[in-house]
């Protein structure tokens, strides 16, 4: 603990508990000052046959102009790291350096970036990483300015083609409790769950 709260100084972090955790994780994390913030849970899906990724609904273009591109790098990309970085509460100074940071990683094959641009602008965000046959959806945002007009289902529409026309033999996600009711009406059912734990500065 005092590790990590010397190298993450000044920086937003948090510890995750979860079924690969060792088992007196919890109780060491509130020994530590450890608060719960959150139980959220891992969500899993079958990818199954092409007409099955679609769920009840959400469709591709669900909002007139809208697209969803693939970002390999360049001013997408930063856009991208934009877009997700305001959710995760990290300060624009770090932007440059997340951006290198994506833009280098050694596991890139594997990995598919979305966005989801309006008006040519960047207006959310997903990325997939897939690992053992498992497509792994990620830093699923929207900008505050434009929820609740599709593009969330719009995302999660593409992150599951990308999934399985990569072969991928099903999802998996950690989801919020605004994304959920979404990821439910998709078909993804509860696997397991994480405990989110926040300290004090």
């Amino acid at each position: 603990m005092a590790a990590v709260r010397r190298d993450l100084a000044g920086l937003p972090w948090w510890w995750w508990v979860g079924p690969d955790s060792p088992d007196d994780t919890a109780v060491a994390l509130r020994r530590h000052g450890g608060r719960e913030l959150a139980v959220l849970p891992v969500l899993v899906r079958s990818l199954g046959h092409p007409a099955d990724t679609l769920g009840p609904t959400g469709q591709d273009g669900a909002l007139t102009g809208l697209r969803v591109e693939t970002v390999r790098d360049g001013e997408r990309l930063a856009e991208l790291v934009r877009t997700y970085r305001t959710s995760m509460g990290i300060a624009p100074g770090l932007e440059p350096e997340m951006v290198r940071i994506e833009s280098q990683r050694e596991d890139n094959a594997d990995i598919v970036r979305l966005a989801a641009v309006l008006d040519g602008r960047v207006v959310g965000s997903t990325v997939v990483i897939n690992a053992h046959r498992v497509a792994g959806i990620f830093l699923v945002h929207v900008a505050e300015a434009h929820r609740r007009r599709g593009i969330g289902a719009a995302l999660t529409v593409a992150a599951l083609r990308a999934g399985q026309e990569r072969g991928m033999r099903s999802a998996a996600l950690v989801a919020s409790p605004a994304g959920e009711p979404l990821y439910r009406r998709f078909g993804f059912t509860t696997l397991s769950e994480y405990r989110l734990f926040a300290f004090p500065n």
